[in-house]
């Protein structure tokens, strides 16, 4: 280790440009996780913090489903009836709005049952209210984009007037932040055609329903039905279900695939990440070959003065183990400090679990390309390489 170390300050120039490099594949690793998640997370925010086990989606929907899947009240009705399942429609849906004080925002409509497991509930104001159905709670990305409580919210096109009522965290959908609606007033957002009539339904024209508070003619249905089942729930139970009501049943986090872009998006930036990861134990794997060759005639030099194979491996170990450690954590420092550069600008987020853990794979990956030398390491012959052949 003396040696090994003594090395690293003879060259320390060359050591120096490989740590470099180390530092920027760091780095870019932990980048690109920070935008993977972020994405991940400003795609599906909303329906994760959904406290649901299950999302049912209308029987042959098989892409987009929350655009193009419908299912009806009975529908939500009948999965309710399930032996210890809690069922609830979920209505999704895209569009855009202005608020009466000219600030223009796109929002996720999410359409819940008041009082239901799928209400998100308010941090700040109050909560969705089945007798004020005009109701709005809005993620905190809309407050951050100008939207206040208390403002009027008209819907483009439809000429729905909504009422913010109260905020919650930070919630989107496809990067669009959300605004939780009652059901009903989420159908007439849904079904209601560009110019037709809007006036907001009150309490007393409301069905028995929660979930059907909606004007008469729009129909009944919903984009999904969120579910909580029973722990333990098999694969052959949730099938014939499925069969009783006419759905397509998947857990929570395969529902996350329905949002748009977010199956292509992950696979982008992992691919980007599979190919860093790649490059990095070839690009260390490189130096410590030439950096071999170059000193071939020190290391027969030393088995020449009786030092074991064992040892000029954990020479070369810990020369690399030196390198490949110290730049990977310049380059989490780096990736952390571009997270709180960019703050909430831009969808980055890197937990420090996630950094740790990914910090730990671009160390393994890099002492395993570094591990392609040894080799020649152990092989090295003292005789030949000390003149014995001339």
């Amino acid at each position: 280790m003396f040696l090994a170390l003594l090395e690293l300050r003879a060259a320390r120039g060359r050591f120096l440009l490989m740590g470099s490099v180390v530092v920027l594949v760091a780095a870019l690793v932990g980048i690109v996780s920070g935008f993977t998640t972020g994405l991940g997370d400003d795609t599906v925010s909303a329906l994760r913090r959904l406290p649901a086990t299950h999302v049912a989606f209308a029987s042959g929907s098989d892409s987009d489903q929350f655009a193009r899947g419908l299912v009806d009240a009975r529908t939500a009705e009948d999965w309710g009836r399930e032996a210890g399942a809690e069922a609830s429609p979920l209505g999704v849906t895209i569009t855009r709005g202005t608020t009466g004080r000219g600030t223009e925002v796109d929002l996720a409509a999410f359409g819940v049952v008041p009082g239901a497991f799928t209400d998100p509930g308010a941090d700040d104001g109050g909560r969705l209210d089945p007798a004020r159905p005009d109701g709005v709670v809005v993620s905190r990305q809309l407050l951050d984009e100008g939207v206040r409580i208390g403002d009027a919210l008209v819907v483009d096109r439809l000429g729905i007037r909504l009422h913010v009522v109260g905020a919650t965290g930070r919630s989107s959908y496809g990067h669009v932040p959300v605004a939780y609606m009652t059901a009903g007033t989420w159908r007439r957002v849904r079904f209601t055609a560009p110019g037709a009539a809007s006036a907001v339904p009150g309490a007393a024209s409301a069905a028995p329903s929660a979930a059907s508070a909606a004007p008469a003619g729009l129909p009944a249905q919903y984009s999904a039905v969120a579910l909580r089942l029973p722990e333990g729930t098999d694969g052959a139970a949730l099938a014939a279900a499925d069969r009783r009501h006419d759905t397509t049943t998947v857990p929570l986090e395969t529902a996350f695939a329905a949002a748009p872009g977010y199956d292509g998006e992950r696979l982008t930036m992992t691919s980007i990440q599979t190919f860093l990861f790649l490059i990095a134990p070839l690009v260390v794997g490189a130096f410590f070959a030439v950096w071999t060759v170059q000193r071939t005639p020190e290391l027969a030099l030393l088995r020449a003065m009786g030092a074991s194979r064992r040892r000029l491996l954990g020479h070369t170990l810990a020369q690399a183990a030196v390198v490949v450690a110290t730049g990977t954590a310049v380059g989490a420092a780096l990736a952390a400090g571009v997270g709180l550069l960019v703050g909430e600008q831009v969808p980055f987020s890197l937990p420090a679990g996630t950094l740790a853990a990914t910090m730990l794979a671009v160390a393994v990956v890099g002492l395993a390309g570094s591990a392609l030398t040894l080799r020649r390491v152990a092989t090295v012959d003292p005789m030949t390489l000390l003149g014995a052949g001339r």
